[in-house]
């Protein structure tokens, strides 16, 4: 006989519904034209239970934006999941990279539409611009830490205590942002959404990128 499940397993079911909702509203309706209303509706719940469980519109679509670069809601960083730290332990540079690009494709075909509702807000709305600005903070804090991780793989003499051997001069900083650039959801929405390439071809294509940008 199965057991009941318990009261909080029946809250995570609960907020996992709205989230969900959510996210599908929002990538199919835009950010403006999604209500919290409508979020209550498809989830089956109360509009109150939305406000009590996330406080706003901006809080809710932050944690649909989380959840979906995640793909979960454990409270665990993204340098310490599984993904990043197989980026940071890749033997070799050309591996990292490999990797990396790995790593990206497998966020950007949840998270994408989400990123993309997200940047087209900010345009409009002054707190939906910040959300995206502290985004692409953190993506540019990971990927500093694997370009650090790449400078000390790739070799070269001693430069500011890190062996810079990257190509053309990059360093670390340098090389995060070519990283940002080409890893970023802009690059993979104009490439996979728009153009119609697969993200299996995205992938080969940014890893043998990042490789001809960074590497001798």
């Amino acid at each position: 006989m199965t057991a009941a499940p318990t009261r909080a397993e029946k809250t995570r079911q609960t907020r996992r519904r709205m989230l969900d909702a959510a996210a599908g509203l929002f990538c199919e309706r835009g950010w403006t034209a999604t209500t919290v209303q409508d979020v209550a509706r498809a989830a089956g719940v109360g509009v109150q239970t939305v406000y009590f469980t996330f406080g706003t519109k901006r809080a809710l679509l932050a944690e649909v934006l989380d959840t979906a670069i995640a793909g979960d809601a454990d409270p665990v960083a993204t340098l310490d999941r599984p993904w990043a730290r197989a980026v940071l332990d890749a033997p070799g540079a050309r591996e990292q990279l490999a990797r990396q690009a790995a790593g990206a494709r497998a966020v950007l075909e949840r998270a994408a539409p989400v990123l993309d509702v997200v940047r087209g807000a900010a345009a409009a709305d002054a707190e939906m611009a910040e959300l995206w600005r502290t985004n692409q903070r953190q993506r540019h804090t990971v990927q500093l830490r694997f370009a650090e991780a790449l400078v000390r793989k790739a070799g070269g003499p001693l430069r500011d205590g890190l062996r810079d051997g990257l190509r053309d001069g990059h360093n670390a900083a340098s090389a995060a942002d070519v990283a940002l650039a080409l890893l970023g959801p802009e690059t993979y929405g104009l490439l996979v959404t728009t153009q119609g390439w697969t993200p299996s071809r995205w992938e080969h294509w940014a890893a043998d990128t990042l490789t001809r940008q960074l590497l001798p």
